[in-house]
């Protein structure tokens, strides 16, 4: 009895793995570059990137890195479904004045695995025309 139950499980998994190669995940971002346009110093330097798994298994993303320790990006730590939508959150230190030119790496098992967001913008000095 025990024998039968074990090989049905295994041929369970093994169908279902085989299923699972047919489905891939895919990332796809509403935009891939923000731009911050102008803006004053201090001022609120979180933005958010939105994207939707367009694919049909559910989207992993294992790592968001900023090319800079000016930007910190936050990801989603759950599983993003087929059809639904998701954000990466990205918070630039706005007491740095000067331009914003920084890439975010995002990692996930989607069909692209590596994506490279942007962003850009300006940091005004307060009191700067």
């Amino acid at each position: 009895m025990m024998k039968k139950t074990v090989l049905m499980l295994f041929v369970g998994l093994l169908s279902i793995g085989i299923y699972a190669q047919g489905t891939t995940a895919k990332i796809e971002f509403k935009s891939e570059t923000i731009d911050y346009g102008e803006i004053a110093k201090g001022s609120d330097g979180v933005r958010v990137f939105e994207f939707t798994n367009t694919g049909t298994a559910p989207l992993v993303i294992s790592d968001v890195k900023s090319s800079c320790g000016c930007t910190i990006p936050k990801k989603p730590e759950e599983p993003i479904m087929p059809g639904k939508t998701g954000e990466i959150q990205v918070k630039y230190d706005t007491k740095r004045v000067g331009p914003i030119r920084k890439a975010i790496t995002v990692t996930s098992n989607a069909d692209t695995p590596t994506k490279v967001l942007k962003i850009k913008g300006n940091v005004k000095a307060e009191g700067a025309k």
